[in-house]
């Protein structure tokens, strides 16, 4: 039994804090996938594709929670994997709304019979535990991830499959009176849910699969398969900028736990990086600019969130951290993302050193009262301040813009195939 296709796995992951921009490049290579899986998560990541009508011309724009952006491509399947936790109500509503735009997704999604399901209470619980954490606030998107990951890692969250079991109503009951004990007695419709989850059940059902049993037959059969990563290295569970993460495992990692796959299989894993650096919520961030340069990259970027519209925090581009993230990640090549947010400015900074006490540190701190202390070293490269949106090779790019992409590529030792020069899917440069 073969365990390889043509071209091995492509994936597609965040190589900083989120926000990249993965879901254009997802969409671009979904072009040419037959399948486009996600691996971990849920709907607190956000990915928005603008796409032409290829009838009308007109622009798209969809926006992706849970479901992989891959459907974007009328010819691709999409697999929801194991590691994914999944709220059924937020997913069809998010499936409804892009088939009510034209986006016909019927025969085209598949679900793990092993990914964990977001209950109602999880969002509740999320609530209360960042309240419960008052001035440590995380800041996360109170959609129930972290309590649903908790569930699953204290071995009584219930899975995708649980719903069809005859003791699901009972597994329910009880997991909502733990909760009860844990945090007082919230308002909740107990029962209201438990017929909600089963109307929905049926629904789900033509949608669900055996993950690696499914996964593993499309790789059999040679399909071109991408993995669609959600947030990125930064919040990962173990490597990220920890207690400030997500509740999953971000990294190259988490591809193949939450897929069931062999590592030997996956050929090509495209990092994503945004020309400047943001995030969301709490936590460090060493090069964010609370000044003018950080309202420059908010209001020109439209750093807004796509599940939560909240604003995000800005700054300078971090190789220090690129430089930890190709580490563990292992990135074949890169996607750098908004470049043509840097065309007004007149100078670049972009940081190359931490320093503590003087010394350079040899990688990421995990001790973020370490990192609070680090001094930020940064080389200061020449603005091209000219409009690269019109850009479509390389070679088009001004003197200086192109010696900002070198500089990168140098620093990191890896080369950067695709430059994003705007929101379109046009708007964007394949290098090699």
């Amino acid at each position: 039994m073969t365990t390889t296709s043509p071209d091995g796995v492509t994936v597609i992951l965040g190589a900083q804090w989120g926000d990249e921009g993965k879901g254009k490049l997802s969409d671009i290579l979904a072009a040419e996938a037959d399948v486009c899986a996600r691996c971990a998560g849920g709907n607190n990541a956000g990915h928005t594709i603008v796409v032409n009508d290829a009838e009308t011309g007109k622009k798209m724009k969809y926006a992706f929670h849970t479901l992989p952006s891959g459907l974007v491509n009328p010819k691709c399947i999409a697999f929801i994997g194991s590691g994914l936790v999944i709220n059924p109500p937020a997913m069809f509503e998010e499936l409804d709304a892009i088939q009510a735009q034209g986006l016909d997704c019927t025969g085209r999604l598949f679900i793990s019979d092993r990914a964990h399901l977001v209950l109602g209470f999880h969002q509740i619980v999320d609530g209360l535990k960042e309240i419960e954490l008052g001035g440590s606030s995380i800041g996360t998107t109170k959609r129930g991830i972290g309590p649903a990951y908790s569930g699953k890692a204290s071995r009584s969250g219930l899975r995708v499959h649980h719903l069809y079991d005859p003791s699901f109503p009972e597994k329910f009951r009880k997991l909502v009176e733990g909760r009860f004990k844990r945090y007082g007695h919230f308002e909740y419709d107990t029962e209201g849910e438990i017929k909600k989850y089963q109307a929905l059940a049926e629904r789900l059902k033509p949608l669900i699969v055996d993950g690696p049993v499914f996964l593993h037959k499309q790789i059999q059969q040679n399909k071109r398969i991408l993995v669609e990563g959600a947030n990125a290295l930064m919040l990962d569970i173990d490597y990220g900028t920890y207690p400030y993460v997500t509740s999953s495992a971000t990294s190259i990692g988490g591809v193949c736990t939450g897929l069931g796959i062999p590592p030997q299989i996956i050929k090509t894993v495209i990092g994503v990086v945004k020309a400047y650096t943001t995030r969301v919520g709490g936590g460090p961030f060493p090069t964010e600019q609370l000044n003018d340069i950080g309202v420059h990259f908010q209001e020109v970027g439209a750093e807004y969130g796509t599940t939560t519209g909240r604003r995000r925090r800005c700054g300078w581009l971090d190789l220090v951290v690129m430089k930890y993230s190709t580490l563990i990640n292992g990135y074949t090549s890169l996607n750098l993302t908004k470049l043509d947010i840097l065309d007004q400015l007149k100078e670049i900074k972009v940081a190359t050193k931490y320093l503590l006490d003087g010394k350079e540190l040899e990688g990421f701190p995990a001790d973020l009262n370490v990192l609070e202390k680090v001094e930020v070293v940064y080389e200061t490269l020449p603005g091209w301040e000219s409009d690269i949106t019109g850009c479509r090779k390389f070679e088009e790019l001004p003197e200086n813009c192109k010696k900002y992409v070198k500089f990168i590529e140098d620093f990191l030792g890896v080369k950067i195939q695709w430059i994003g020069v705007g929101p379109a899917r046009d708007s964007t440069i394949r290098v090699f």
